[in-house]
This record gives C-alpha cells, sequence and structure tokens, in this order.
C-alpha cells in the first residue's frame, strides 16, 4: 500500500504501526495457535489374510487385486513383516494391552469355545487410558478377547461382534450376527464386512463419536478367516486364476521337525495333486469336509479380501472429505498370516512367516515418507508404544514394545532392536512360565509346540519349549521360504550363537519368567 488521496502519510504511518503490532501479537501468540493437534488413529485389522493376499506385496499371487489397500501403501509406509500374534485371541491381547501374551496376566480360556476371560484390573487396555487422556474411542467389528468387550470403560463407542460371549453365533463370520451395539444387543443381517465399513465411515463422519475429540477407531474385520465366504459380488472373481502349488506342501521336509507331520493338511488325489486332508481341520475351515483343491481353497480366500479392500477405499475416502486425512494416522494390518499349503499348512500357529507374519502399512501425511519399505520387523507390541508415543498418552504399566516412530519417518534409519515374537497356546501371563517350568512336555496345543522366535538382520531363530522339538534357524534373504533349516550349518554357527544372545534377552527384557532351554 502507498499514500494516497484517501490515506494521507501521517494516517498511512499509523496504519503501518498497527499492521507492526499486530504482527508483534501474532508472533508472540504462534505457540498457542499452532499448537500441533493430537492425531487420531484409525487400525485397520483383517483376519487371517496372508501377505500374499495383498497385491503391494512382492509375494503375492500376481493376479491379486486391491488397488485401495496398494493406494494406502503408495501414500506410506510398507513394512515387510509384522509378528502380531500366532492366532486370534493372543494378537489382539498383545494389541490392547503393549505386551507379549506371556505378560497379560489373568487373560484365560474358560468355557465353551472360544468363551474366555479376564480381569481388567490385571489386564488393563490402554484404549480407556486414551479415553481419560482426551480421545473418543471406538471398535467396531470382531472381538475375541474375552466376554468383556469393554465398553462403557475402553471404549465410548462400540459395535462388537462378540464371539466369546455367545459361542452358538461364533461361526456367523459371513451371516447374520448378534451384536452389541453400546451395550445393547440386537441381530443384524447383511454381509458383515459391508456392515462393518458403513459403520465406521460413519464414525469418520462425526456421526456416532465426539466432534471436539482426536480419535482412535480399532475396526476389525472378520474376513478373511474360515470358511472364507466371499460377497456375492466377488464370488468367482479369481475363478480362472492359476495357483502354484508350494514346494513344500508334502513331505519329506528334511531338517524340519517331525510335529510337521501331525499338523500335515493336504492329501493327494488321483493324479498326485493336493488336496485339503480331514486331519487338518481347524479353526473354522471346511475345506477338509469339502475335499477343496488347493487351488480353490486360494482362490476361495482371495475373493473375500474385496470387501475389504473396497473398505479401505471409503475410509480413505471419508477422510479425505472430511478434512480429516492430514491429521490420521491410517495402518492397515491382520492378526496374524494363514497357511495355504506351505510347510503343509492351512492353518495359522506355525512359526514361519506363510503362517504368522501379517501386512503391515502405515500412512499419515507429513509422518510418513510416500511409497517407501521398511525391512525392519515388528510386533504387536510395538505398535501399541508407537500410537502412544504420537498420540502423547503415557501408558502406566510397562510395555515390551518400541516407539516406530523412528522408522516412520525414516524407513531406513538403523534400527538395533530385535523382534521377538511367540506362541504359547491358549495360555497367558505367569501361567506360562509356570508350565513350561514344570511340566514342558505340555507346551504344545493343536499340534505345534510353543516357541519364543526371534528376527533380526535378516534371520530367524526358532526355539521351541516343548523339550526334544529341535530348533530352526533360517537366512531370510537368500530362503524367504524357510525351506533349508541352517540350525547345524557350521557357517552359520556364529549367527546362530548371536542370536540366542538376543533372543535370551528379549525374554528377561520383558519378564517372561522363563528362559531357552537346552539346546
Amino acid at each position: 500500500m502507498k499514500p494516497t488521496a484517501l490515506f494521507p502519510r501521517r494516517s498511512f504511518l499509523l496504519l503501518l504501526t498497527l499492521a507492526a503490532l499486530n504482527t508483534e501479537h501474532c508472533l508472540l501468540n504462534t505457540s498457542h495457535a499452532a499448537a500441533p493437534k493430537r492425531p487420531n488413529i484409525l487400525l485397520i485389522y483383517a483376519d487371517d489374510q496372508s501377505y500374499k493376499t495383498v497385491g503391494c506385496y512382492p509375494e503375492s499371487f500376481p493376479w491379486v487385486k486391491t488397488p485401495n489397500i496398494d493406494r494406502l501403501a503408495a501414500a506410506g509406509v510398507r513394512f515387510h513383516a509384522a509378528y502380531l500374534g500366532a492366532w486370534c485371541m493372543p494378537s489382539r491381547a498383545a494389541v490392547l494391552t503393549g505386551r507379549h501374551p506371556h505378560g497379560v496376566e489373568s487373560m484365560r480360556m474358560e468355557g465353551k469355545y472360544p468363551a474366555s476371560a479376564y480381569d481388567p484390573k490385571q489386564a488393563p487396555f490402554w484404549p480407556a487410558v486414551f479415553r481419560k487422556s482426551g480421545y473418543h474411542t471406538a471398535q467396531i467389528g470382531k472381538w475375541h478377547t474375552g466376554v468383556d468387550a469393554g465398553w462403557g470403560r475402553d471404549w465410548d463407542h462400540q459395535i462388537v461382534w462378540n464371539r466369546p460371549l455367545h459361542p452358538e453365533n461364533a461361526g456367523a463370520y459371513y451371516e447374520r450376527q448378534l451384536l452389541a451395539i453400546n451395550g445393547k444387543e440386537e441381530w443384524v443381517d447383511g454381509y458383515p464386512a459391508d456392515n462393518y465399513t458403513q459403520w465406521s465411515e460413519d464414525y469418520i463422519r462425526g456421526k456416532t463419536r465426539a466432534a471436539d475429540k482426536p480419535w482412535f477407531l480399532w475396526l476389525c474385520y472378520g474376513s478373511i478367516h474360515g470358511p472364507s465366504k466371499p460377497a456375492a459380488r466377488h464370488k468367482g472373481l479369481y475363478a480362472n486364476a492359476e495357483v502354484p502349488v508350494p514346494k513344500d506342501i508334502f513331505p519329506p521336509r528334511p531338517g524340519k521337525p517331525a510335529y510337521l507331520d501331525d499338523t500335515q493338511a493336504w492329501a493327494k488325489d488321483a493324479d498326485g495333486k493336493p488336496v485339503a486332508s480331514k486331519s487338518g481341520e481347524k479353526f473354522g475351515d471346511t475345506s477338509g469336509k469339502q475335499r477343496q483343491t488347493h487351488a480353490a481353497f486360494v482362490r476361495q480366500m482371495n475373493e473375500c479380501v474385496p470387501a475389504i479392500d473396497e473398505g479401505v477405499g471409503k475410509l480413505l475416502a471419508a477422510l479425505k472429505e472430511t478434512g480429516q486425512l492430514e491429521n490420521t494416522i491410517v495402518i492397515y494390518t491382520a492378526d496374524q498370516g494363514f497357511g495355504m499349503g506351505e510347510h503343509g499348512f492351512r492353518t495359522k500357529l506355525g512359526p514361519y512367516d506363510a503362517t504368522y507374519r501379517s501386512p503391515l502399512i502405515i500412512a499419515q501425511p507429513g509422518l510418513t515418507p510416500t511409497g517407501k519399505v521398511c525391512n525392519v520387523p515388528v510386533n504387536a507390541p510395538d505398535l501399541v508404544a508407537t500410537f502412544a508415543a504420537q498420540a502423547g498418552v503415557k501408558i502406566p504399566w510397562a510395555m515390551h514394545g518400541r516407539d516406530l516412530t523412528p522408522l516412520l519417518k525414516n524407513p531406513a534409519a538403523a534400527w538395533p532392536h530385535p523382534c521377538l515374537y511367540e506362541f504359547t497356546g491358549h495360555d497367558y501371563g505367569s501361567s506360562v512360565a509356570k508350565l513350561v517350568k514344570s511340566e514342558p512336555e505340555k507346551a504344545i496345543y493343536n499340534n505345534v509346540p510353543w516357541y519364543a522366535a526371534l528376527v533380526q538382520d535378516g534371520w530367524k531363530l526358532i526355539h521351541y519349549l516343548k523339550p526334544g522339538t529341535g530348533d530352526e534357524l533360517y537366512d531370510l534373504k537368500t530362503d524367504p521360504d524357510e525351506l533349508t533349516n541352517r540350525i547345524a550349518a557350521p557357517a552359520a554357527k556364529e549367527r546362530l550363537a548371536k542370536l540366542r544372545v538376543a533372543l535370551k534377552a528379549e525374554l528377561e527384557r520383558t519378564q517372561a519368567g522363563f528362559n531357552l532351554a537346552p539346546h
């Protein structure tokens, strides 16, 4: 602005002075005006989903189409490997507490499967802490961690399919479900994955939450868990897809533990091709009863994924349209992987990547770079530690995870920490150490011996807690399919020693109460 007839020089100087004072006032109040908002957290959790069913993973089947999940990966960081849990319940227990199963006191299976219980005072869940810290919390979908789903304590808003509370409806992954909507039970029809997406979209758009609070939403899809029924619009989508047969779907498997003969879930038909055997019937899978071919089984599981992928697209669109995308951390993952013939499996539980490892994608503008891959393996407690750090919330109990923020900012950053994961059947807390010490021969569940495993620098050590099983060592860089056990290889002796030391240290750090058995 220049002096004019309308603004004489004296008035002009006064205006400049006032403008300067106003600028100074704004600068003095910058800390208040620009205080960073606490991020929203959207945790999307699929069920029994292998990374091989997600298109952005190079190990996926070439015909897999997951455009929306892939778009999320292009906007953030895709983790090569996440080890969240061996099956539904321990995975969720670790996510809710930030502790490995051996540190979740009072959690237990009791009653008719999948009935279970816990003491909230001994096993507190961190969403309750977020609530007290000013967050609005919500959980929508599958629940598999005690009959007490925590509404009113852990969750401000909840639409929950509580499988432990209603075993008679626990198999309804793709049909009419008995749900508790903010504590009130009612029957709901429709394809559950689509229902969960709609309710989550309503939450994001503000229809079922407080508008003045940051929020955390845990969306728990039941797909692609068996019996893996695709939505009608996706049935037959991959009918002509070529499905490779895993190299070790049938024995013999030199160097591998003998228990794999007991978990062998595939037989040969008259032509020598793999078909599901009844002996491998586990966790709601009906393919053994149907004598389903391996190819048909893989296609059917993959046809359940598009409904989730469409949901991811709708949720991302809702975030963008409501102006929340910039301030929301979006996480896509699954409770654990699921064997599709690898090592003879047609279930989870096993210590191998094919049966345990989950997809994991994390994105937030300004926090994560775009389209990057992080090769550091992480676990469920790491995720919880990261959520707490990003939200600025102090969790009042010791957690087992490490804040992944440095890796979210720079996926190639140096990371000296190993990744611990475990399988302790249906046991939790101090009962794990008690059994390992007093009756280790009973450390087995559904034919799979208990184990503690550790991944670091591209190597994996699997230490079985049931005596006589025999440990396993894999070079994941040269042998990603885990076909060659190098536990006795002279060239790997030094690496094995380092991993044993690291595993021992992680068990001690997390106060497991048990240590490595003689080997």
